[in-house]
């Protein structure tokens, strides 16, 4: 008996699931579409989509934010318990720990993919990867990047984020976008009324006041470097909405940046917020042994954060492009401005 080769079974597989899936495969979006533009490609759907996958943790909570929580047919990777207004509809979807293979995607006949970074859109399809937006568009599959995180082509990734345009205004123009796509307009201009109030009474409470640097910094020591936020991160325009500056923010080659201990410590970070990840029940809380960890490492002792225990517990999710921007927001003014922000 012959046997087939594995590539051969993946092509049957896959133009099976295209064949039986996704409704607008082999003829496209009609004329009468709603058609948006996503990181420079044209998102088009016949109607609002129904069968959605969101990966990671900001798309996630802003699928639970525009109202199409029943849409879900697949969640993944989420970085830490989602926010506590979402908790109890993402108790109810199917959820992956870590992200499915193409073929386990199109396995859910999706009709839309979500997602919250650009690394599973890559043009290689490999492990980890669903393939380039372009191949799933041809199997009727659409997809869409949070726009903070844009790359400059189908299947690029974080060294092509221009630092300038990452914004909440990206995200509202997310939430706009998706709320047209999705038929939740409403809902969307809601939530974007939101996000603005909190963000702009936090900024009038800090108007004004002295601005702290402040590094957010992914646990891990060892190896003689350490990673750091720099400029493209979401995380320098939270700490900029709450009164403070990045402490890394000219560091601009990608959003996390490994630099030496040394250059840590030249930068004198006044807070330091130790980011915790990835896992769908990790809380702030359980960050404290990395805290612990940083306070008493003798090579940071005289460190102006270390000396004034301004080192927290923070999360991951905390300073991912989304709807937590009024909520992180809120949380960093506490840190950084305790006398100003309750």
């Amino acid at each position: 008996m012959a046997v087939v080769p594995k590539a051969v079974l993946a092509a049957v597989f896959l133009s099976l699931v295209a064949g039986c899936g996704s409704a607008g495969a082999d003829e496209g979006p009609s004329a009468s579409a709603t058609t948006v533009k996503n990181c420079g490609l044209d998102v088009a759907v016949d109607g609002p989509p129904r069968r959605v996958f969101a990966a990671y943790q900001p798309a996630i909570e802003m699928a639970h934010a525009l109202g199409i929580s029943d849409r879900l047919v697949g969640t993944a990777f989420l970085d830490s318990e989602p926010l506590p207004e979402y908790a109890g509809a993402q108790r109810d979807r199917k959820y992956y720990k870590n992200m499915p293979s193409r073929e386990e995607l199109l396995s859910l006949n999706p009709d839309f993919v979500l997602s919250g970074f650009n690394d599973i859109f890559n043009a290689a399809g490999s492990d980890g990867s669903f393939g380039s937006r372009k191949s799933l568009s041809d199997l009727g599959v659409q997809t869409w990047i949070f726009s903070p995180l844009c790359p400059t082509a189908d299947g690029k990734g974080d060294e092509a984020i221009d630092p300038s345009t990452v914004s909440m205004d990206n995200v509202y123009a997310d939430l706009r976008d998706l709320g047209k796509l999705f038929g939740a307009s409403d809902k969307a201009e809601q939530v974007i009324a939101d996000q603005k109030a909190r963000i702009a009474a936090v900024e009038t409470k800090v108007k004004g006041a002295g601005k702290p640097t402040v590094a957010i910094v992914r646990p891990g020591l060892e190896g003689g470097g350490m990673t750091v936020s720099g400029g493209p991160d979401f995380g320098t325009v939270l700490i900029r909405q709450a009164g403070g500056v990045n402490a890394f923010a000219g560091l601009t080659s990608k959003r996390n940046v490994k630099i030496s201990v040394e250059e840590f410590i030249k930068a004198d970070p006044d807070y330091v917020l130790i980011s915790g990840c990835c896992d769908a029940t990790l809380t702030e809380a359980q960050g404290q042994p990395d805290v612990d960890k940083l306070l008493k490492n003798p090579a940071f002792a005289n460190l102006t954060a270390v000396k004034n225990k301004h080192v927290v517990p923070w999360l991951f999710a905390h300073h991912s492009a989304g709807v937590r921007g009024a909520n992180s927001t809120e949380l960093i003014a506490k840190i950084i401005h305790p006398d100003l922000v309750k």
